[in-house]
């Protein structure tokens, strides 16, 4: 009966020892795989967008693959180191989840409102809006901004479409109104008549080539 016992003892050690060495196995397997996924994720972040996106199936590939071999890993954890393992896995995950975001975002081409593109033209990137909003024009900007959209009209007038036209009378009325309340706030006669000057050229010149624009389209489509 003792011997039997010794027996049992010494083959429950065994069996313990074995287990054990089999959790330490698998554990160290899961961080090895784990540790070379974030090892990966380190380099991607290093690597300009332009750069991954042409390589992206590549990368994608990779990534999906070490990530299936850490989840084999810890699927073979004992449930009381299975969650950290599984967290460190989760935190690596939303990285790569931020540079693949940023690379798909990269990839959507960047829609140019053609308004927006025009009224760049003239101002500049972004200085007039959607608003038609010339808040920024003063008593001691306004005869530039003048100058400034007449010499654009006429470097750009070739290339304007019939819509193109219609949204230069809009630009132009909003910076007409927009004088009408500087002139309150301290415009000097002498800027003004410059500014005269520069609508009575602007006037004429522009009715004509709107309707030049309309005409040449008229015959393109007639084609």
């Amino acid at each position: 009966m003792k011997n039997r016992i010794i027996r049992y003892g010494v083959f429950f050690t065994a069996l313990v020892s074995f287990v054990s060495c089999k959790d330490k196995e698998a554990e160290t397997a899961a961080d090895e795989r784990i540790a070379a996924l974030e090892s990966y994720v380190d380099s991607l972040e290093n690597v300009k967008t332009e750069d991954a996106e042409a390589n992206w199936e590549q990368i994608s590939a990779d990534y999906d693959r070490r990530t299936a071999e850490s989840n084999e890993a810890i699927a073979t954890l004992g449930d009381d180191i299975k969650p950290r393992n599984q967290a460190r896995l989760d935190s690596i995950n939303a990285r790569y989840f931020v540079i693949r975001t940023s690379v798909e975002t990269a990839k959507v081409p960047v829609k140019v409102n053609p308004n927006q593109a025009l009224r760049d033209t003239f101002f500049g990137a972004g200085k007039l809006g959607e608003d038609m909003n010339f808040s920024w024009v003063n008593k001691d900007n306004i005869l530039d901004t003048y100058q400034t959209f007449f010499d654009a009209y006429k470097n750009n007038k070739e290339n304007f479409t019939r819509e193109d036209y219609d949204e230069v009378k809009l630009i132009y009325e909003a910076l007409d109104s927009r004088k009408n309340t500087v002139e309150k706030e301290g415009l000097s006669s002498e800027d003004n008549t410059k500014i005269a000057s520069i609508k009575f050229k602007f006037a004429p010149m522009f009715k004509m080539n709107r309707i030049g624009a309309k005409a040449r389209e008229n015959e393109e489509a007639k084609e």
